[in-house]
């Protein structure tokens, strides 16, 4: 009877704590879901702020499973219509002032983007933390009073990916993104991006505040404040296109 009471105590134990059961990728993967959807739709400000100034954009941003995302931009004046377009491994930019897209080339993708923290690949390449890179369990700890995985992802042999090594700190309970170090080719720590303000936008929970900060300029970082979000609604691949990117207006 005693072996029976214990059997069924272990049981209720492993049923209680179901994460347990995934590895480090599906941990990343069910991350990446839960942040993007199989679409999403997003209203934004981002905050460039430096020592002796402070620059605000407001964006919009669309995506669809991990290949198809388009981020337009509404505001300031100058900038308004500027439009970066990603399709499968393919990356442009429209830039209405001079009525050309270009495209992003491999060399490019490590790049501020607007003149922020975020590089190109930040931006319009987040899903390639699911494909591009193998991941490693490191350690349990909390961020922010909350209980997280911490996984390294390491890229890809020949992977087209600007860090080689990802460390992520991942919600136990929310599976959000809530901590990132970004690590380059020699294993120096480049930028870290941190997580804030969770709350429940278009039925789901949304870090509403992220934060960008270099590692080497003091006084520098690059906020990106979501105001609004719907996520698993229809939209066709044709809108992720050179010339939707082009037609789109605030």
């Amino acid at each position: 009877m005693r072996f029976i009471l214990r059997a069924i105590a272990a049981l209720l134990l492993l049923f209680s704590l179901p994460s347990l059961a995934l590895s480090p990728s599906d941990i990343v993967i069910k991350s990446d879901q839960s942040m993007r959807g199989d679409s999403s739709y997003t209203e934004l400000t981002m905050r460039i702020i430096r020592p002796d100034w402070t620059r605000t954009m407001s964006m919009k941003s669309w995506t669809k499973g991990q290949d198809l995302s388009l981020v337009l931009v509404t505001a300031p004046a100058k900038d308004k219509g500027s439009a970066s377009l990603k399709r499968q491994r393919e990356m442009w930019n429209w830039l209405p002032n001079i009525e050309r897209v270009v495209k992003i080339a491999p060399s490019m993708l490590g790049q501020s983007w607007m003149g922020s923290d975020f590089t190109n690949d930040d931006l319009i390449n987040q899903s390639s933390i699911v494909v591009d890179y193998t991941h490693e369990l490191v350690k349990e700890e909390s961020f922010d009073g909350e209980k997280t995985w911490v996984i390294d992802a390491y890229a890809k042999p020949d992977a087209p990916v600007v860090w080689s090594k990802v460390r992520l700190w991942i919600s136990k309970e929310t599976f959000l993104q809530r901590k990132a170090e970004f690590y380059d080719e020699f294993d120096e720590k480049v930028t870290t991006m941190q997580t804030f303000d969770i709350k429940e936008l278009g039925g789901r929970k949304v870090a509403t505040r992220m934060e960008m900060i270099p590692t080497d300029k003091p006084g520098q970082k690059t906020e990106m404040i979501t105001h609004q979000a719907q996520f698993n609604f229809a939209i066709e691949d044709s809108f992720f296109s050179q010339r939707q990117m082009k037609a789109l207006r605030d």
